[in-house]
């Protein structure tokens, strides 16, 4: 279709599959929204879920822990639970930018904005 054209066909092409990968990446970034992981500390005392994209979304929290003595301990244990789904979220987004990058034939490690 675009023989005679030189570069202007691999142009053409270049500019469909960057119009592609801008629509997966618009829904990539929708669905995870979507996509929810869990992080744990104390032996899963105290869970926090957030999405892949690192938002917190729900927190839970055992009833032994509440002892009026030990809130530096609950509270060291909340951040480590949301530090740990925030990682854990960070990770999956990571893997989901792969698995678009990879499907385009687009380099697994390319870092991609999110």
């Amino acid at each position: 279709m675009f023989k005679g054209l030189g570069n202007l066909g691999d142009m053409a092409g270049m500019m469909k599959k960057a119009q592609e990968m801008q629509g997966k990446m618009a829904q990539l970034q929708e669905d995870m929204q979507n996509i929810t992981v869990t992080g744990e500390s104390g032996a899963g005392l105290v869970k926090a879920t957030c999405s892949a994209k690192g938002d917190l979304r729900a927190l839970d929290i055992d009833p032994s822990i509440f002892n009026p003595d030990e809130k530096e301990v609950v509270e060291d244990l909340i951040l480590a639970a949301i530090k740990d789904a925030q990682a854990k979220a960070s990770e999956k987004a990571q893997d989901e930018m792969a698995k678009l990058t990879e499907g385009m034939g687009l380099p697994k490690d390319m870092k991609l904005p999110f």
